[in-house]
């Protein structure tokens, strides 16, 4: 993410912080709330669209967008599991040699994931208006924190 456009996002959760506050949300209860509601793709997509109520030619330029990067998170995650699967059940003890591997292979699914993600950012931003594009980015962060929470509370540390 360029440098000004990661200035306008921080400064927008800033501004909104307050407010968010001042309503008496609770992010932990919107957040469970949230992953529920995206259990499967069909559901999410459900979700996002209830969430950002977009008028007609918001969705032609949001969705070919959200399709795009659902497909390569999809492809990641798959990727990333597959890799986390592979020690934890394998069963038997992580050579010096393979951890090394493992957690090249890590890195680069991780880089992978963020390419992806900044190139949706600046699509979003591109295709819808800016409270619009802030909401989904939010929804996204969301559920891929719960998501990568669930990875880290399942994966066994490495002994």
């Amino acid at each position: 993410m360029d440098r000004p456009l990661a200035v306008a996002l921080v400064s927008l959760v800033l501004a909104f912080a307050p407010a968010a506050a001042a309503q008496g949300a609770d992010p932990a209860a919107e957040l469970k709330v949230l992953v529920e509601q995206a259990k499967t793709p069909e559901a999410k997509r459900a979700a996002v669209a209830s969430a950002l109520s977009l008028t007609d030619a918001e969705a032609k330029k949001f969705w070919p967008v959200y399709d795009a990067y659902q497909r390569k998170l999809d492809a990641n995650n798959r990727q990333y599991s597959r890799l986390i699967e592979d020690v934890v059940m394998s069963g038997r003890p992580v050579s010096d040699a393979y951890a090394k591997a493992l957690a090249k292979d890590l890195a680069d699914v991780e880089d992978a994931e963020m390419r992806a993600r900044k190139a949706m950012y600046s699509a979003v931003v591109k295709a819808l208006p800016g409270r619009k594009a802030i909401r989904y980015l939010q929804i996204e962060n969301k559920i891929q924190a719960a998501y990568h929470y669930e990875v880290a509370n399942t994966f066994p540390l490495v002994r």
